[in-house]
């Protein structure tokens, strides 16, 4: 437990936001080039361990809220990440520049999304997700990342749009970090940091949560999914800045598959989740957001200045709604 009020609690999730930055930044940096040294070509890298990677905080997170039996945050964080990813993220990347998209990507990664936002509904119709539900979604992860493993083996329209793109995803996550030789260490104080800020964004959210009068789920869906969604966030903004415009859109779709199928699916297999009816609210939120989203990508291709200001808007508007009740 965290002892302190409101304001001590909040310092504690910062400090711990910053811990899951710094660890899942070194925990990828490093799977990268361990991954790189058994010959697992870029393509194959970013878009199976970079995703999972920068999901990393989600998957402490909910985890050990799952542990502690506070289902609500580790479900509204699942939630409240992916609707923070699409709106916030994106929307905020298409301010600085305008987002045009390949077809493969919309095409593929676009029906995905959909798929893993209504098998979010479908579990969660009954505010329950039971263990058996939690095998058959993380089963679905593990189908879809094989599905993505294979297609890198071969051109196609999807791997070849874009030549730059893995090699961008792996410099966003890598450019920075120079400890050659130091993988291993890397590797393992990466994932420590990862687990024991996750660990303690749990306790000072609940307390926070308690002491302020504001639901768990609200805490969950807000400050802790905006704070797991640190390196989505980051790597999004280096891509912009390094002009790969698709890596922006693909690892913002491509942690918010994770998020659900893998994330939400191990959860429930260590511990049976249930969650408050607010969750409903939460999942026609997010439906909402990806369809809206989904729609804007497959009709125009891109996302544009004026959308992205909506969306962003959106996510400030759902922030002071869910806190003011």
């Amino acid at each position: 437990m965290v002892q302190g009020g409101p304001a001590v609690q909040l310092g504690v999730i910062v400090a711990t936001i910053l811990g899951l930055w710094i660890g899942a930044r070194a925990l990828v940096d490093a799977v990268v080039r361990l991954a790189r040294r058994f010959g697992l070509s870029d393509l194959t890298i970013g878009l199976t361990i970079v995703a999972m990677g920068t999901s990393t905080p989600e998957l402490a997170v909910s985890v050990d809220a799952t542990l502690k039996g506070l289902g609500d945050i580790a479900v509204a964080n699942v939630l409240g990440s992916n609707i923070y990813n699409l709106a916030f993220i994106l929307g905020i990347i298409s301010l600085i520049r305008v987002i045009p998209i390949a077809e493969s990507l919309v095409h593929r990664d676009g029906a995905a999304l959909l798929a893993s936002t209504v098998v979010a509904g479908l579990v969660l119709a009954d505010l329950t997700v039971s263990r058996l539900e939690g095998g058959i979604i993380a089963g679905l992860f593990v189908v879809y990342t094989a599905y993505l493993l294979r297609s890198s083996q071969s051109p196609s329209p999807a791997s070849t749009s874009d030549p730059s793109a893995a090699d961008a995803v792996t410099t966003t996550v890598t450019e920075r970090v120079r400890f050659y030789g130091r993988d291993a260490a890397l590797l393992v104080g990466g994932l420590a940091i990862v687990l024991v800020s996750g660990d303690y964004m749990v306790l000072a959210a609940s307390e926070l949560a308690r002491d302020a009068g504001i639901s768990e789920w609200v805490i969950g869906g807000t400050i802790v999914a905006a704070g797991t969604s640190t390196p989505e966030f980051a790597v999004s903004l280096v891509a912009i800045r390094q002009g790969s415009l698709g890596v922006s859109v693909g690892n913002v779709v491509g942690s918010n598959v994770y998020n659900i199928t893998g994330i939400l699916g191990v959860a429930a297999l260590v511990r049976p989740l249930a969650v408050s009816g607010t969750a409903l609210e939460t999942l026609a939120w997010l439906a909402v957001v990806t369809v809206l989203m989904v729609a804007a990508l497959w009709t125009k291709r891109q996302l544009s200045r004026p959308e992205g200001a909506l969306f962003a808007g959106s996510e400030v508007l759902r922030w002071i709604l869910g806190i003011l009740g």
